[in-house]
């Protein structure tokens, strides 16, 4: 560890599976400590001396146990024995070499309502862990019965006035009630004990569902957590930054997988706070270099589907111009500007599992202003570079995995670059049919991925994650989300299912597209259907459905019927768009054309394509019957 990183921690409850799994996920990616759950170690093998040990041996310290609830009470009874309860707690900690426990503000209904009788409760509890040589953290839950405020945590903790007594800032707790942690200065930095970190989409809910369901690593939701943290550390925290994340998909995820997924939200936020506060001397990674475009993108294919996206992408105008030197791939290029135009590789030795005649996007290959920066960049972000196997003078290219396995290669293209390793065929690239370049790329992540390909695009290639959107499919809820550079030089449209499906599936599983760029869709449009490309056909209500909603040109009606184009505008401008059919059961194509300052991906449309692509392949299929 770094001295002058902070000290990275882990709650157990962010992680699935039994403690051992959590432990070993956690030392595995490279936390410092953990914070023990109970119910974790009541369910655990190991006595608490044995887990303190197995800790030990994985490097990680226990920074925290926690939680213990509902201490105080206005039944003189029940406070005496809740101060009994907390010996007992204090005997487990002991065992376990952790000196700071969590007390949550009480939700009971005989919680304290009454400032000064808290404050006396809390101090009896913090003699009796001072005694132990322990300390109390005092959090403030958003829905505790009387203390749902940090501010209302505080005063209880002052008017207590112990050493052993001091709070636990928990970042959701703080701002799912909007509160300001500017606030924090007044808080001298002795008193603050303990530092819980989750981030958060912005839902409109009761809040403890909220947090009980929906929290998320830093950077993967709407919370301003760069700000919160600078808050804390500038009103003088000096402890770990926890990660205390509740949420339904990391609790049956693979715990390593999420574990990676964690410390790569902190790496992130580290760096965040580097830029904002170069006072504190954090150390800064490789910047992520600009990313200025498309080089390829590489689609999978055998035998079977090899030969069907080749003869698609011929009528598409594009010309096969290359053989790889010493692997079973192919070049496909189209575009009048060697720098940006579109090319395709079809990759027939791709380690891949899907069924026989399946083709899909196997690989990204981004233009990197410093591609060996890039790299550098990915893993300093836990995004190991992936090893590959080179012959001689071939290029040498350094990709890393995303999350849904997709391979992202940093590139430089120009003569000495990447496309130097294929031979030419005889054939050259030219207009085409109109496609100047690759407009984005869309791919549907696994259900437990959504959310973390947004941080991993974010963190490692620099790229922004844009506003999460909902759209009703015919299939049930799609959730998608674009990550963009700057420039919009790259795009990636992401989605997901919103729910996990049954035996009931849409005709195209999971599918992925290539967003081709073209400067005048109804032109390619007619070029394409000239050459025969399996264009989808769109129903006739759609194109009557646009002349009722928008006053669009009579001319360009008639191509949206004729060719089946798609039309969508916002406030800014329109996009025009076509779709193929689906190639090797997975894949499809679109052409598309941004007008104006359209800064979107044809969402609204998807629907009435998602239908027409399961139309085309039932008939296909009952014509195979």
């Amino acid at each position: 560890m770094s001295p002058e990183r902070p000290r990275r921690s882990i709650a157990t409850v962010c992680l699935s599976g039994t403690l051992e799994d959590k432990l070993a996920a956690a030392s595995a990616a490279g936390f410092d400590g953990v914070e023990v759950f109970e119910p974790d170690l009541v369910a655990a093998p190991w006595s608490p001396a044995e887990l303190a040990a197995r800790c030990a041996d994985l490097g990680l310290s226990i920074d925290l146990y926690q939680p213990f609830r509902d201490l105080d009470s206005t039944d003189p009874e029940r406070a005496a024995r809740n101060l009994r309860r907390l010996d007992r707690k204090l005997d487990v900690m002991a065992a376990l070499g952790v000196d700071t426990v969590l007390v949550c503000s009480s939700v009971a209904p005989d919680a304290v309502d009454d400032a000064d009788l808290l404050a006396e409760q809390l101090a009896a509890a913090a003699a009796h862990a001072a005694g132990r040589g322990a300390r109390i953290a005092y959090e403030a839950l958003a829905w505790g019965r009387h203390v749902s405020t940090w501010e209302r945590s505080w005063d209880a903790v002052r008017r207590a006035g112990s050493p052993a007594l001091g709070l636990c800032l928990d970042s959701f707790h703080v701002l799912s009630r909007g509160g300001d942690p500017a606030g924090f200065a007044e808080v001298p930095g002795e008193k603050l004990f303990f530092l819980q970190l989750a981030d958060a989409p912005a839902l409109r809910m009761d809040v403890l569902q909220w947090s009980r369901h929906h929290r998320l690593f830093p950077g993967q939701g709407a919370f301003d957590l760069p700000r919160f943290v600078e808050c804390v550390l500038a009103a003088g925290y000096a402890g770990p930054l926890s990660l205390e994340v509740f949420n339904d998909v990391y609790r049956q995820a693979d715990p390593a997988r999420t574990a990676v997924d964690a410390v790569r939200s902190l790496q992130w936020l580290e760096e965040e706070l580097a830029l904002r506060c170069p006072q504190l001397g954090l150390p800064l990674p490789p910047a992520a270099p600009p990313l200025t475009g498309w080089s390829f993108t590489e689609l999978a294919v055998d035998d079977v589907s090899g030969p069907q996206v080749g003869g698609v992408l011929a009528a598409l105008g594009f010309a096969h111009t290359g053989r790889h030197r010493s692997k079973p791939v192919q070049l496909w290029e189209q575009g009048p500007h060697p720098a940006s135009r579109a090319r395709v590789l079809l990759n027939a030795s791709a380690d891949r599992s899907a069924a026989a005649g399946t083709a899909s996007v196997a690989a990204l290959g981004l233009e990197s202003a410093d591609p060996r920066r890039s790299a550098a960049r990915a893993e300093a972000m836990s995004a190991p570079v992936l090893p590959r196997t080179r012959g001689a003078a071939e290029a040498e290219l350094s990709a890393v995995a995303a999350p849904d396995g997709t391979e992202v290669f940093f590139t430089r293209t120009g003569p000495d670059g990447w496309p130097a390793d294929f031979l030419p065929t005889g054939e050259r690239p030219g207009p085409g049919a109109g496609i100047t370049g690759i407009d984005h790329v869309g791919l549907t992540q696994p259900f437990d991925a959504f959310d973390e390909a947004g941080l991993f695009y974010r963190a490692v290639l620099g790229l922004e994650p844009q506003e999460v959107t909902e759209l009703a499919a015919p299939f049930g809820l799609v959730r998608t989300r674009a990550v963009t550079g700057p420039d919009r030089a790259v795009r990636l449209a992401l989605s997901v299912s919103a729910l996990r499906r049954g035996g009931w599936a849409p005709g195209v599983p999971e599918p992925q597209y290539v967003a081709l760029a073209t400067d005048d869709l109804v032109a390619t449009a007619r070029a394409l259907r000239a050459a025969g490309a399996p264009l989808l056909p769109v129903p006739a209500n759609y194109a009557d459905d646009l002349a009722a909603r928008l006053d669009l040109p009579g001319d360009l009606l008639d191509a949206v019927r004729e060719h089946g184009l798609m039309y969508e505008e916002d406030a800014h401008g329109g996009y025009l768009h076509l779709a193929t059919d689906v190639l090797g059961d997975r894949v499809f194509l679109e052409v598309v054309q941004r007008l104006g300052g359209y800064d979107g991906y044809g969402t609204a449309d998807a629907p009435v394509r998602m239908a027409a692509h399961r139309r085309r392949r039932q008939a296909r299929t009952a014509g195979r019957g």
